[in-house]
């Protein structure tokens, strides 16, 4: 990293990686390409070139041999940091992620609890071809015994990866591509989150909550700022989406009286359906007007070139917000 320039993303994962390997030799990284070519996105450039083969693997080309061998490996008691080269590949390990690492520990009966990592870039907005932009958190939200984090920021990245590697059972960690080397981001508030596992309000407000996580926060947040100081909107970021941190975001709700939750994966069976569902649930005196939602439709993410009309940008936000306010 340069003097005097910020720390991107990618380069904020890479360092954590480093000093987790540095401070555990339990601890390995496994992936296609990881190793001599640093990763599609060069997130673990350098690291086989300083802790050595043994330690950061090129994989086959096949998820599921991945995840497998990181199952085994973390039941021996290492514990492996997996990379799947995008969202999109991550089908045929679904079975190792879901019917073992998820299920083992009490298969066990609770006699072993293996820590595995598995990272995914994910989302879109880099013009990627088929297979290349998907955005599947709710795949794995939805399975008991595995959490699944999607920071926003490397500062984030960092203190979920720390807190990921002594949990005891699979994570599954979202990375935006499109925030991997980007330096400058809308301001947020420094205020930090209240635990590893929490959700952090990265702008106060009082008219409106704004809850999401990824990259799609920049916009949430272009958008608060835009609106200011005619609607002053809250946002949060949720960081987690299993499990979610529903205290944080009803405590916003009740003092803001509104609810909109914006992300990027499609709208249908996502996050956002159940942080209302949840809200309904207990946060319903709080409301002022109904909740909503605002997420692409459930389709397959388009070519490249049709791509800005797949994704939430800043004014749909933005319009979104003012209907609510009226």
């Amino acid at each position: 990293m340069a003097a005097g320039r910020p720390a991107s993303m990618a380069e904020t994962i890479n360092a954590t990686l480093a000093d987790l390997m540095e401070q555990d030799p339990k601890v390995l990284l496994l992936g296609e390409d990881i190793g001599r070519l640093g990763g599609v996105f060069r997130v673990t450039r350098g690291l086989q070139q300083r802790f050595g083969g043994d330690r950061v693997r090129d994989s086959l080309l096949a998820e599921s041999t991945i995840v497998g061998q990181a199952v085994g490996m973390a039941i021996s008691g290492l514990v492996p940091v997996c990379e799947i080269q995008f969202d999109g590949f991550v089908y045929p390990a679904v079975n190792q992620l879901v019917t073992q690492a998820a299920r083992v520990g009490d298969r066990w009966n609770g006699q072993i609890s293996p820590s595995l990592v598995v990272r995914i870039p994910s989302g879109g907005g880099i013009r990627g071809v088929e297979h290349h932009s998907e955005s599947n958190e709710a795949l794995f939200a939805r399975a008991p015994g595995i959490s699944v984090a999607y920071p926003s920021t490397g500062e984030d990245a960092d203190q979920i990866l720390r807190y990921a590697v002594g949990l005891g059972s699979p994570v599954v960690m979202y990375e935006p591509i499109r925030l991997y080397w980007r330096r400058t981001a809308p301001a947020r508030s420094a205020a930090p989150a209240a635990s590893p596992t929490a959700a952090r309000v990265v702008r106060p407000g009082t008219d409106v909550t704004v809850v999401t996580f990824g990259a799609v926060t920049n916009e949430v947040l272009e958008a608060a700022h835009a609106l200011s100081p005619t609607v002053d909107a809250e946002v949060v970021d949720l960081r987690w989406v299993a499990p979610v941190d529903m205290d944080t975001i009803l405590r916003s709700v009740a003092r803001t009286g509104r609810l909109l939750i914006v992300h990027e994966a499609t709208k249908y069976a996502g996050i956002g359906a159940e942080v209302a569902a949840a809200v309904a649930e207990h946060g319903f005196d709080s409301l002022r007007c109904p909740i909503r939602r605002l997420a692409p439709d459930r389709r397959a993410y388009p070519p490249a070139d049709f791509e800005n009309d797949y994704l939430i940008g800043v004014q749909e936000i933005t319009d979104e917000v003012l209907v609510m306010m009226k």
